[in-house]
């Protein structure tokens, strides 16, 4: 999906590429493309590209990220910062902004 990008994310932040509209949507038998627009408000879709080292407590001990990198996962839709990096938009978001991890 993606190409490495040169951005490394500090604390318990990620990067998160979004899945495009096509690709949360359905395709009948015959080929035509259904967006997946059910709910206006609905948490945003995307793959993480990068993840931060994690956040550190008050008495300095390191809380290890559980996401990584390829994980398919929902995030708040209001949650995140979009940045462009060679013309492609990215969210930076915390861990905490990340709803789930989609399985499939």
């Amino acid at each position: 999906m993606s190409k490495k990008i040169n951005l490394r994310p500090l604390s318990d932040r990620v990067i998160v590429e979004t899945i495009s509209e096509h690709e949360r949507g359905k395709e009948t038998k015959g080929g035509i493309f259904i967006p997946d627009t059910a709910e206006k408000e609905r948490p945003e879709q995307g793959v993480v590209v990068a993840v931060g080292p994690g956040k550190m407590t008050d008495d300095g001990n390191l809380v290890a990220m559980s996401l990584k990198v390829g994980d398919k996962v929902l995030f708040t839709k209001y949650g995140p910062d979009e940045v462009k990096v060679d013309g492609k938009e990215y969210f930076i978001l915390s861990e905490s902004n990340v709803l789930a991890v989609i399985t499939e």
